[in-house]
């Protein structure tokens, strides 16, 4: 049987290539730290000797260039032996030029400025266990390790889905996030859109180890498990802001009855073409994960026709600060009603662009539909 691919959503706005290829670079240089140490202390030759043949057309800003690239690819031991040469060198062609090299004294106090920015930088990678641009290559595969475990699997011709992720203020980090997971003989699709307290990069971290948890969790529990078991993992975490609202579905594939449960979360939005009218779905409110030990998680059950479309979202697409939680849900199904004649592709990205919130919160959609 043919297979059509669901369609994950999200906006390019990292370049990660290059990060990757100088922490490639980075990787080899740590293993031959007193190479690039031997590197800059001859390029600081090799600026010293262009200066002293050339002062009016070679800066003294070669010199603090010199002291940013450094810093990038040093720890901070190997990095003060490099500054100690630089800066000796500064010195030495600001004597032995005098007047014939103006700003002298100026130059040496923004190098001497940069260096102890640079030294600091590099102290606080070294700190964290990483060196040069190590550490902002590590953000990047965990911001890509969180994204992939949203992608969703692989579904029947007969259903499309979408994700949209958008991250408050165009940050790398979300504490939205999408986990979702197919059963072995296809027939089930369980979806759970969870989001961590706080926002942003505050939460990226709470993001990626929850999610991590969740994705093991999803399909390995019963149906009515699944919460339960996410918030005595919470519980046991013991976070000082260890909440988090979830909403969890699981489809029948094959039949499109589904069952749909809630941890303090916004209540999903049915489309039924047979009345061509959204509703929002009723039923329990369980609460917040990780609050409440031996918590109860009612479920609601439902069936996805054909024609028929299933939405979840987080509370930043219908929230405003300025406007009565009725008024976002209205203006969500309203963006909703421009897509039922012509397909529910795209749906959640527009509804993650028009959010009530604006760019202020984190957005996450999920659209399920049955064609």
């Amino acid at each position: 049987m043919p297979t059509s691919e669901s369609i994950v959503s999200r906006r390019p706005r990292y370049a990660a290539g290059p990060v990757r290829r100088l922490r490639l670079l980075g990787q080899w240089l740590v293993r031959k730290p007193w190479v690039i140490v031997t590197f800059f202390l001859l390029l600081g030759i090799v600026a010293s000797v262009a200066i002293a043949l050339w002062p009016m057309q070679v800066p003294w800003t070669t010199f603090t260039f010199l002291a940013v690239a450094a810093g990038l690819f040093l720890e901070p031991r190997l990095l003060v032996t490099v500054y100690v040469g630089l800066f000796l060198a500064l010195v030495s062609l600001g004597v032995a030029l005098g007047a014939t090299k103006p700003a002298t004294i100026g130059a040496q106090i923004v190098t001497l400025g940069t260096m102890g920015l640079m030294l600091w930088l590099s102290n606080a990678r070294a700190q964290a266990g990483v060196v040069g641009v190590g550490g902002e290559s590590m953000l990047v595969d965990m911001r890509d390790r969180l994204r992939a475990q949203g992608e969703l699997p692989t579904l029947p011709p007969s259903w499309g889905a979408e994700v949209a992720l958008e991250s408050a203020y165009g940050d790398g980090f979300a504490g939205d996030f999408v986990v979702a997971s197919r059963s072995t003989n296809g027939r089930m699709l369980e979806v759970a859109l969870v989001d961590v307290s706080g926002k942003g990069r505050e939460a990226g971290a709470r993001s990626l180890l929850l999610s991590g948890a969740l994705g093991g969790l999803l399909g390995e529990m019963s149906e009515g498990g699944f919460l339960q078991s996410a918030n005595n993992h919470l519980l046991r975490l013991r976070w000082p802001e260890g909440f988090a609202t979830a909403v969890h579905v699981a489809i029948d594939l094959e039949t499109g009855h589904f069952t749909i449960g809630y941890a303090g979360h916004p209540a999903a939005a049915q489309y039924a073409a047979g009345s061509g009218r959204w509703r929002m779905l009723a039923g329990g409110r369980g609460p917040l994960l990780g609050v409440i030990e031996r918590a109860e998680f009612p479920r609601e059950s439902g069936t996805i026709r054909r024609g028929d479309a299933l939405v979840l979202y987080s509370d930043g697409v219908i929230e405003a600060r300025d406007r009565a939680l009725t008024d976002g849900i209205d203006r969500m199904l309203g963006r909703a009603e421009s897509f039922i004649r012509t397909g529910f592709e795209g749906l959640a990205q527009r509804l993650c662009d028009q959010a009530a919130a604006g760019l202020g919160d984190d957005r996450a959609v999920v659209t399920i539909w049955r064609s």
